[in-house]
């Protein structure tokens, strides 16, 4: 296997690891701070999981010269993952917000919208545009969700997942500009600036969901 030669597309890669540790750190924060069986940690725990597996892919599509008939797999995998990671999002958000028995009920509602998009986007050609755009859906509401619990204190550490959702807002965005560059030791383009900061939002996620237990 050859390392690409661009050097952006290398700390891209770089990043993409940095962001999956920083998942597998949450996973197992989360799985030690919290009550041993709870379904909501177990949840929390497979979105956790999606995401370092998808970065991980990611390190392998940005970092190593492949060809086609491996990048296209690598990419559709990967966009597959994080699809689902964010419908299980999109559950977590419905336990906290509607509770318990909601949340159960609307597991399989949401995996099956991460789904349809995912096949819809294969079949017209625009995977990641509707994963741009269910992206932008679950992470708004998510802001909006949380921002309420801080304000009525009915959840403990969820303005920390709020602040979490913020930095994911603000990497999202980010990610969109492709004339973003950066040079601090390395050099990194949009993807990378993406992952640094999507990396701290983890961070402050974990925080936030082991203290709501």
């Amino acid at each position: 296997m050859q390392l690409n030669d661009s050097p952006t597309e290398r700390s891209t890669a770089a990043t993409d690891l940095l962001l999956s540790l920083a998942a597998l750190f949450g996973l197992v924060y989360l799985q030690a701070s919290t009550p041993v069986g709870s379904w909501r940690t177990g949840l929390w725990s497979w979105a956790f999981a999606l995401i370092a597996a998808a970065a991980a892919l990611g390190a392998l599509y940005h970092g190593l010269v492949l060809p086609q008939r491996l990048r296209t797999p690598i990419w559709q995998a990967l966009t597959f993952l994080l699809g689902m990671a964010l419908a299980l999002f999109g559950v977590g958000l419905t336990y906290d917000l509607l509770g318990p028995r909601t949340g159960r009920i609307s597991l399989p509602l949401w995996l099956a919208a991460g789904a349809v998009l995912f096949l819809a986007g294969r079949r017209f050609g625009a995977a990641f545009k509707l994963f741009i755009l269910f992206e932008a859906a679950v992470l708004a509401a998510a802001l909006v969700g949380y921002a309420w619990l801080t304000a009525a204190g009915a959840l403990r550490g969820a303005g920390w997942v709020a602040a979490g959702v913020m930095l994911s807002l603000l990497a999202a965005a980010a990610q969109r500009f492709k004339h973003l560059h950066l040079k601090w030791i390395w050099e990194f383009d949009h993807n990378g600036i993406f992952h640094l900061v999507q990396t701290a939002g983890l961070v402050l996620l974990s925080r936030g969901l082991a203290a709501g237990g």
